[in-house]
């Protein structure tokens, strides 16, 4: 007898089956065996577990590919990063208290207010209002209290730092700038003022220094949230 046999290979993750039909003899008698033949379906099975094996190979390289190629182009962001002076200004103590004093003022009412407030620097103004420097306890330990001086009996200009020598900050500087204005000139308080010159508020380096964990502590939430799936913020 003259056979026509088909082979039908089914293949999935799980498994490989091999199927042989003999379907027509010439005699019209039509017969249908199925036989598992086991030396050629385990042959079968094996290159089909590799085709199968090189395939997830090549589906994990694109995505790898493709996955690098994409985020190679992104950083995370953060809007802490844009941050100004005036930040600072907003959550620092001297934003809800009077920061100014009279240059006339004695040195002993100065302290009086340092104490009451618990700060360490206030600005100075003369008799128009305007911005003539600022007096800090420093001021008072090295020019007064080691000298041995009365604090009742010595104004507060002639310890304070004079409007010409300060070093002074806009509300829109960065934070960074700000921090690095006082680390170069070695103090721990910068007057805030306007374009038109007038003093609107005082940091200190303690308010700065909020404002840089802060923005750790942001930047921190952010990459956890986006380890986790919760989305993030990319530039691309």
């Amino acid at each position: 007898k003259e056979h026509h046999i088909i082979i039908d290979i089914n293949s999935s993750k799980k498994n490989t089956s091999l199927c042989c039909h003999n379907i027509i003899t010439p005699s019209k008698r039509r017969t249908t065996t199925t036989i598992m033949l086991s030396a050629c379906a385990s042959s079968i099975t094996r290159a089909s577990a590799r085709t199968l094996s090189q395939h997830r190979l090549q589906a994990s390289a694109a995505v790898s590919s493709h996955f690098a190629a994409t985020t190679s182009k992104r950083t995370v962001t953060s809007k802490v990063g844009d941050r100004t002076a005036e930040h600072a200004w907003n959550k620092s103590c001297y934003s809800g208290m009077d920061y100014t004093i009279s240059e006339d003022a004695t040195v002993f009412e100065m302290v009086e207010k340092l104490a009451a407030y618990d700060v360490g620097c206030l600005v100075t103004k003369d008799e128009k209002g305007n911005l003539s420097g600022v007096v800090s306890e420093r001021d008072y330990v090295t020019k007064v209290a080691l000298l041995g001086d009365s604090s009742e009996d010595i104004p507060v200009k002639k310890i304070s730092t004079k409007a010409a020598n300060l070093v002074m900050a806009r509300p829109y500087d960065t934070v960074d700038a700000c921090m690095d204005k006082m680390l170069s000139r070695d103090i721990r308080h910068l007057p805030l003022i306007d374009d038109m010159g007038q003093v609107v508020g005082i940091i200190s380096i303690k308010d700065l220094i909020k404002e840089c964990l802060d923005e750790k502590e942001h930047t921190l939430n952010q990459l956890a949230s986006f380890a986790v799936g919760e989305g993030g913020h990319f530039v691309m």
